[in-house]
């Protein structure tokens, strides 16, 4: 159950930030956009006192901020408010703001004081909830990929890669792993930090990735999957807003860049029994040659079936579906195996107390609620139905056929529309709302015509 933001924590945050001018009231969306109000310093107690007033629609827009026709929320209900209250914990500071500003997550209910039902943080903690009544804590960490660009596009509206303050040069080779490149955007990578330090998001790691310009923080593991998205989706602002202080666009596009490589989202995953003892963790497996359980390959298998079903929320929009291509860290199939980046569900080389699942399938783009969701429900459906993945991929997954996964967005959105375990899980309503949502924006996009249409088609036809 959310614990919600106390007048004494508010007070402590003014009188903690003297001449604080207002604070940003963020609502993820289905999108996995931040959405909301910005509430002045003389009405900040509506967010622990009855609430600040929302439409219930604002969860269900579109990636252009559109209300879908395909759904009744929006116009056809007369869009009415619902009360969203500040989430305990996550009232901080917005350190790139150029006036003291705070921030805070917010959480809708209704009426009657429960959940709204499209609310992504209310989809994650359903979708929770079984492994819980089982005894076992979800410990996540969520890792991000993403690309430095020019604040000014290019020709046609096409980004450039951004110049490093340091060379003033654009980075154009892959240099992963890369010291060097740490140091060419030094300054706003410590900003990135004093900003998580800030905001208590516990980021540890960066490092260069493999396209020029893109980089990757991690995440620590967190016992709370609900709390590790709060973070990831307080770590995107970061960044952005950090990128935007120092003239540049960060963008966390699938694919931005059709010659190089895309940004993913992983995110890995243990279980904890009530004695906290990691279940993944067993005797050794002589297969994959590390100590784990049978519990482990249930929870692969659980993740494996349901990976197609769930393909529209790992891939939320048009662009995510061009990061999907073989030889590029970008998973096409259900493949699983050990420290293998060609896989979709990889086991890292750990001990006992590290055993653990890396879920590669998601897109950076993709949103982090409904994301974990899916995963916690591939998880749960593996280990009460004890299936089990097959053998382990040991060479390059790439080279398997492709035919496990709906790689165009129409045939995800479909896949997903007739699912029959993410309704268990995510709520059925919900489902066919999102589908529905989704298939307005997917219909929108293939509507408009590009320039590539007129390049191969103007003269030729």
């Amino acid at each position: 159950m959310t614990a919600w933001l106390s007048k004494k924590e508010v007070d402590a945050f003014v009188k903690a930030n003297p001449g604080l001018k207002g604070v940003d009231m963020l609502v993820p969306d289905m999108c996995g956009i931040l959405r909301g109000k910005r509430i002045g310093v003389e009405a900040i107690d509506k967010l622990h006192e009855g609430g600040v007033a929302l439409p219930g629609s604002t969860y269900l827009l579109d990636a252009t901020g559109q209300n879908c026709d395909t759904i009744v929320y929006g116009t056809s209900d007369g869009d009415p408010d619902f009360n969203c209250l500040g989430v305990a914990g996550t009232l901080k500071p917005v350190p790139w703001a150029h006036a003291p500003t705070g921030q805070v997550i917010a959480s809708m209910v209704t009426a009657e004081g429960d959940p709204f039902f499209a609310d992504p943080r209310f989809i994650l903690a359903r979708a929770t909830q079984p492994l819980v009544d089982m005894g076992y804590t979800p410990v996540t960490a969520i890792e991000l990929e993403f690309y430095l660009m020019d604040a000014k596009l290019g020709p046609s509206g096409i980004p450039n890669t951004a110049s490093s303050p340091a060379t003033g040069q654009p980075q154009t080779t892959t240099q992963v792993y890369g010291i060097e490149e740490l140091y060419e955007f030094e300054d706003f990578l410590t900003d990135v930090e004093d900003a998580c330090v800030a905001q208590d998001v516990p980021a540890d790691t960066a490092t260069a990735e493999y396209g020029p310009g893109q980089y990757e923080i991690n995440l620590h593991h967190v016992d709370d999957p609900i709390k590790a998205c709060d973070d990831a989706i307080l770590l995107k602002r970061i960044i952005k807003g950090v990128a935007r202080k120092h003239g540049m666009i960060a963008t966390f596009m699938a694919k931005p860049f059709s010659e190089r490589a895309g940004c993913g989202m992983h995110i890995h995953l243990s279980l904890l029994d009530k004695n906290g003892n990691n279940i993944f963790a067993g005797p050794m497996d002589q297969e994959i040659g590390l100590p784990a359980s049978k519990a482990l390959r249930h929870a692969i298998g659980g993740l494996a079936a349901t990976t197609a079903d769930s393909m529209a929320v790992f891939a939320p929009n048009a662009n995510s579906y061009r990061r999907f291509q073989a030889n590029s860290y970008a998973p096409i199939n259900t493949a699983w195996g050990v420290d293998n980046r060609t896989v979709s569900l990889r086991i890292p080389r750990a001990d006992e107390k590290g055993m653990r699942v890396e879920h590669r399938v998601a897109g950076a783009d993709a949103n982090p609620y409904l994301t974990m969701a899916c995963v916690m429900a591939g998880v749960h459906h593996g280990l009460t139905k004890k299936l089990d993945p097959g053998p382990i991929e040991k060479s390059n997954a790439y080279e398997k056929p492709v035919t496990e996964l709906p790689l165009r967005w129409w045939q995800a959105l479909q896949t997903f529309g007739e699912s029959k375990i993410l309704p268990k899980y995510l709520g059925a309503h919900y489902c066919e709302t999102y589908a529905a949502a989704r298939s307005f924006e997917n219909d929108a996009f293939q509507a408009q015509i590009p320039p590539l249409d007129y390049e191969w088609y103007l003269r030729t036809v």
